[in-house]
């Protein structure tokens, strides 16, 4: 069944991306109570299985149901473009204790014998109690599980949202929400999500806020009700190569395809860094390694951006994917 989201002129002027830290702890999290269903994501899974084994997922799995409500305070749209960890998270502990438990009642409701069960009523008991148990958990998944893979997966998610602010440029929206998800539909003003529950809403002038998401995969997920701004979170290109493993051979082959310098730079390049960082880390003279990074970013394996005083380069999906998660990893 459909979610249309109508648009009004106000709307089509307010259409923007943001990245979220907490939506993917939240997604991750998602991901490890329903493995079978994140095949692009197993090598993660492996990886992260120690460290996820000291988190208690008990009361998050009852508020997770597979097709129901997941309370829309814990994982609300992000407020810029990159908005910080904890930020995100000060708001969701800021959530009026009364709102909580209403959102946890609907989505309890969602699974069979969990408003009845021991957490779930302490969950409705204590809203906000629940609410600083839960916050507390997504810190904790944040730092063991997602902080060390934050620079891999923020250059992904920064990459393909370059990307589509490309189509954006060169088509207008009808080009941007075309390439997206095969669940959206632009037509008439209006945007189709194909989604769980009939719904309408108009945007009101506010527009839409755009996520990609590692952890979303395969689903786009829609909507978000006052007071949050209208939301799509959608699968983020590249993820097939996101947890690719490089070996010896891939190294030697890399740098036959490369040449020495130029693939050595691209495998470093784990984290964004300035072409002053990468001849100093490399030994390069700077007019060297600003000549590699020049070919690289032409062949679409780099992106550039300005941070400060600097421009910062970093790995497109596609430099992910060739690279094979690059040395040192």
């Amino acid at each position: 069944m459909p979610l249309h989201m109508h648009f009004a002129p106000d709307d089509l002027l307010r259409c923007r991306f943001g990245i979220s830290p907490l939506w993917e702890t939240h997604q991750c999290l998602y991901t490890l109570l329903r493995p079978e269903r994140h095949g692009y994501h197993l090598p993660w899974l492996r990886r992260a299985r120690e460290a996820a084994a000291t988190l208690d997922l008990t009361a998050l799995s009852l508020l997770m149901p597979g097709g129901g409500h997941h309370p829309d305070f814990l994982c609300p749209p992000p407020e810029g473009p990159l908005e910080s960890f904890e930020d995100e998270l000060a708001r969701v502990r800021a959530t009026d204790p009364g709102v909580a438990r209403d959102e946890f009642a609907r989505s309890l409701a969602c699974t069979p014998g969990a408003v009845g069960s021991p957490a779930g009523r302490a969950i409705l008991a204590d809203p906000e109690g629940a609410i600083r148990d839960l916050t507390a958990l997504l810190e904790r998944a944040w730092h063991q599980l997602l902080v060390p893979e934050w620079p891999r997966l923020r250059a992904l998610l920064e990459a393909d949202v370059a990307f589509h602010a490309r189509r954006l440029a060169d088509g207008g929206l009808e080009r941007l929400f075309a390439g997206l998800h095969p669940s959206l539909v632009w037509a008439d003003d209006t945007l189709t999500v194909r989604h769980r529950n009939d719904h309408s809403r108009s945007l009101g002038g506010r527009g839409l806020m755009l996520v990609p998401s590692v952890f979303a995969w395969p689903d786009v997920i829609g909507g978000f009700a006052s007071p949050w701004q209208a939301t799509v979170v959608y699968p983020a290109r590249g993820i097939g190569g996101l947890w690719a493993e490089q070996d010896a051979r891939a190294a030697d082959s890399l740098a036959r395809l490369l040449g020495p310098n130029r693939a050595a730079l691209l495998a470093s390049l784990t984290e964004p860094a300035s072409t002053t960082a990468l001849a100093a880390r490399h030994g390069l003279a700077l007019s060297s390694v600003s000549a590699h990074l020049s070919i690289l970013r032409a062949a679409g394996l780099l992106t550039s951006r300005r941070h400060s005083h600097q421009v910062l380069y970093e790995r497109t999906p596609l430099g992910m994917a060739l690279a094979g998660g690059g040395a040192g990893e």
